[in-house]
């Protein structure tokens, strides 16, 4: 777990999530292991991270991620030439969908139906058992945080809570609550990157190191 220590050397705080970081990591794993996906939303600078998660997951991140070679020879049988650029050119992704864009579809949603269902209502869309929803609230409150979350359990999906430090009905739901010790909102929001980098680096050299 060097990626763990480093984060806790860095951060000297989070030792105290330490356990449930690595729990959330084991969720990820497990998914990604037997060919699941990433589900992730939140609101504000929360929604912001949940692109970010995405953008480290489904691109390289620091290792290289080469396309295998089985799916490399396949890209060169259909065309030779272009084949060649995309199995140079394409890289390893890890599955995970930010439920924060798709901006026709929320908006339509939100305007015809509940605004507080915009997450869950995605959930129902692309959410399968053995997924997994990550739901980032710095109050651990959001209504549509929630009612996704409860939508992900009803599924089939493992939810994993990314909060402040205090207690909140995000926990009720989750598999794993990671709560980050502080209590302001841009304090909370400054120590979520540095934990969801840690997972991002663990999943990618579990999968591509």
């Amino acid at each position: 777990m060097q990626h763990i220590d480093n984060l806790i050397t860095r951060y000297p705080k989070l030792d105290e999530c330490k356990e449930d970081i690595v729990k959330a990591y084991e969720v990820l794993e497990t998914a990604y292991s037997s060919g699941r996906k990433l589900l992730v939303s939140g609101n504000g600078g929360s929604a912001s991270d949940s692109e970010h998660i995405v953008g480290e997951l489904m691109k390289e991140f620091k290792l290289k991620r080469r396309v295998y070679s089985d799916q490399a020879e396949a890209l060169k049988e259909i065309d030779s030439e272009l084949g060649q650029t995309l199995a140079e050119g394409l890289q390893g992704a890890l599955p995970a969908i930010s439920l924060t864009g798709h901006s026709s579809l929320t908006t339509a949603f939100m305007n015809d139906a509940m605004p507080e269902l915009v997450f869950a209502q995605q959930i129902n869309g692309y959410g399968k058992p053995g997924d997994v929803y990550l739901g980032i609230s710095t109050s651990g409150n959001s209504k549509n945080v929630l009612y996704a979350a409860v939508n992900a359990k009803a599924k089939g999906l493992k939810v994993i809570g990314l909060t402040g430090a205090k207690e909140n009905k995000l926990m009720k739901f989750a598999d794993v609550c990671i709560r980050v010790p502080e209590t302001e909102t841009y304090k909370i929001q400054e120590l979520h990157l540095p934990v969801y980098h840690c997972m991002c680096l663990m999943l990618e050299e579990k999968f591509y190191g």
